[in-house]
């Protein structure tokens, strides 16, 4: 599709702040073009367990990176109005110069934040219907310096913005999608359809890849439904599951993984590096110095 195939790396915000700045750095020396942050009100593997909110500590990573792309993969619209998310928006691209990517998504249903902050766990036709209008929100408000909105769940009067971003004519949306309504947004709104095979982190490997594979159908089929170009979205797949954890095994099953991946279409790999162990470390140096520059 003639894009650069980018990669990045998804770190869970699990580390004190000294520890999180060494990581950050690490990665951006070894070329990475994105370092992403989990968007949860607590951990969702230990919800008593060390967490920082992750807009504030993108905020603040943006200051000590120079380079590299950042955002949350994905934030949870449930915790967030949107025009308060577009306003945060609109600072961290300043403060990142312009290295801003907003990352969007539902939220999942059954969340234990619904329970411990009484908020309401919409169903899923709400969720969905909910979304689109705060999509529509952020990218009416990141584009315009005044905006109204009259829509089902949410409105604005004038809302004003200023300064404007640094990107133009916005920040890029991606949003986290895998349902068919959910790919219909995303053919609609975003920059990057982002996508982690499977809502069964336990599936095998050959069901991934078909999800996958059947979602970039689907996905062009929408684009050329609103007459839009399918190649101007860039698609991009994080290895959540189990069997994508495993990526950073071996050189030979990485870039096994990324080619076969990339023969259908997908031009972004998001790795999930969630601790910084020195196994870990040294597997990810691997295969950015030896694997990744064969790759792109």
């Amino acid at each position: 599709m003639g894009k650069k195939v980018r990669f990045g790396v998804f770190t869970s915000q699990i580390l004190p702040w000294e520890k999180e700045v060494e990581r950050w750095k690490l990665i951006e020396s070894l070329g990475f073009d994105s370092i992403w942050l989990g968007d949860h009100f607590t951990d969702p593997v230990n919800h008593t367990g060390h967490w920082f909110e992750s807009w504030t500590l993108l905020a603040s990573l943006a200051v000590v990176t120079e380079k590299v792309r950042l955002g949350a993969l994905v934030t949870s619209m449930p915790l967030r109005r949107p025009a308060v998310l577009a306003r945060q928006a609109l600072t961290v691209d300043h403060i990142s110069n312009g290295r801003l990517e907003i990352g969007l998504g539902t939220g999942g249903r059954g969340d234990p934040v619904h329970r411990m902050l009484k908020i309401e766990d919409w169903q899923s036709s709400e969720r969905v219907d909910r979304f689109k209008d705060q999509v529509e929100i952020i990218d009416k408000l990141l584009r315009q310096d005044v905006s109204s909105y009259d829509g089902k769940y949410y409105q604005l009067d004038n809302a004003a913005m200023n300064p404007p971003t640094i990107q133009k004519p916005r920040p890029p949306i991606v949003i986290a999608a895998m349902g068919n309504s959910m790919l219909k947004i995303a053919a609609k709104y975003a920059d990057t359809w982002n996508s982690f095979g499977s809502e069964d982190w336990r599936a095998p490997a050959e069901k991934i890849f078909e999800n996958t594979k059947k979602r970039l159908e689907l996905i062009d089929k929408y684009c050329i439904d609103l007459n839009r170009n399918p190649d101007t979205l860039r698609r991009s797949l994080m290895f959540y599951t189990r069997h994508g954890r495993r990526i950073l095994d071996s050189e030979e099953n990485f870039r096994f993984e990324i080619n076969k991946y990339k023969e259908i279409g997908i031009d972004e790999f998001i790795i999930y590096f969630p601790f910084f162990e020195s196994r870990n470390v040294q597997n990810l140096k691997k295969i950015a110095e030896n694997v990744i520059p064969d790759l792109r």
